[in-house]
């Protein structure tokens, strides 16, 4: 090797580490982190809990609620983004419906359940149809918008294989979900559900994370509109000058 080849494979190696970077902080803001991996879990956590000590559906109910109004609080408070703990708080609060209108704790689940699986669905169908889901939802993080879709094909290709890894995930989760919502005793249920949360979760975006570190790097097209009009005014500068 020679001493020219040292620095391009230098900055090669640099340019990879920030394209991971990138793609990492991207992924924490579009999925929450770790705090909204907490507050995914701990309403349901808290809910499967109570009912597995003294089996009052009521109670559950309400102290999951009251977990998630307070973790919004809390977001609130701490002038932090609360889409993710408002997220948290509209599930709760269909679950708990759904729960108090059958009296049955196992459908304070379901509202969660068909989520998922719609979400699944939604995975599939954008990605046979040309526009992965995975690319709408990260694409304004990238700050790349829809340029990936026409002018970026690698970084499309990984978006589709993203949003297959989650589509598919979602449906084996659903596969084992379904089944157990018919046959399995609440309690079990319950916690089975609560150890399907996360696992799923990280192995969809750490596939994502491969997937897209590995993919061209984003079109910023924000950075383009504005070295346009940059460009458009410097040229009627010039022509009033030249009037």
């Amino acid at each position: 090797m020679t001493s020219l080849d040292k620095p391009t494979d230098q900055g090669t190696t640099d340019e990879e580490a920030d394209s991971r970077a990138v793609t990492e902080a991207a992924l924490f803001e579009a999925f929450g982190g770790v705090r909204g991996m907490v507050e995914t879990v701990v309403p349901g956590l808290l809910f499967v809990t109570i009912f597995t000590i003294n089996k009052d559906l009521h109670m559950s109910a309400i102290a999951a609620l009251a977990v998630s109004l307070v973790l919004v609080v809390v977001r609130l408070v701490t002038k932090d983004t609360v889409k993710h703990a408002f997220s948290g708080v509209f599930g709760v609060a269909f679950g708990v419906v759904f729960a108090m209108m059958t009296g049955n704790a196992k459908d304070f689940y379901l509202p969660g359940m068909l989520y998922t699986l719609g979400l699944a669905l939604a995975y599939i169908i954008t990605t046979l149809a040309g526009v992965p889901l995975i690319g709408l939802i990260l694409g304004p993080v990238f700050k790349e918008n829809l340029s990936w879709r026409t002018r970026n094909p690698g970084r499309k290709k990984a978006y589709a294989k993203a949003s297959w890894a989650w589509g598919l995930i979602l449906l084996g989760k659903c596969a084992v979900l379904f089944p157990m919502y018919w046959w399995a005793d609440t309690t079990k249920f319950g916690w089975v559900l609560i150890a399907l949360k996360i696992p799923p979760f990280l192995l969809a975006v750490w596939l994502t994370w491969v997937f897209l570190a590995k993919a061209p790097a984003p079109i910023d097209v924000f950075a383009e509109m504005e070295a346009e009009e940059k460009a458009e005014k410097e040229r009627k500068a010039a022509a009033r000058g030249e009037v």
